[in-house]
């Protein structure tokens, strides 16, 4: 299986034909390349495409939840 990145992969391809392999919307597209996320495009022999991203762990958010969950009763 093959990788690349999501603007590597777009450079070649276009948002929208990116998009529809996905299935997803130009426009989830365009987002994910605006704020930088580290998407990885993977993809077979069979030429099906499979989005990857790489996130710290534990992400920025589930550190406040789990903070605000700390004090929680329940």
């Amino acid at each position: 299986m093959k990788k690349t990145s999501l603007f590597n992969y777009v450079k070649n391809h276009g948002q929208y034909k990116t998009a529809q392999k996905l299935g997803l919307t130009q426009g989830a597209i365009s987002k994910a390349l605006k704020d930088g996320r580290k998407i990885y495009i993977k993809f077979n022999r069979t030429g099906k495409l499979r989005a990857i991203e790489i996130r710290p762990f534990p992400s920025s958010s589930n550190c406040k939840l789990q903070r605000e969950n700390k004090y929680d009763d329940n």
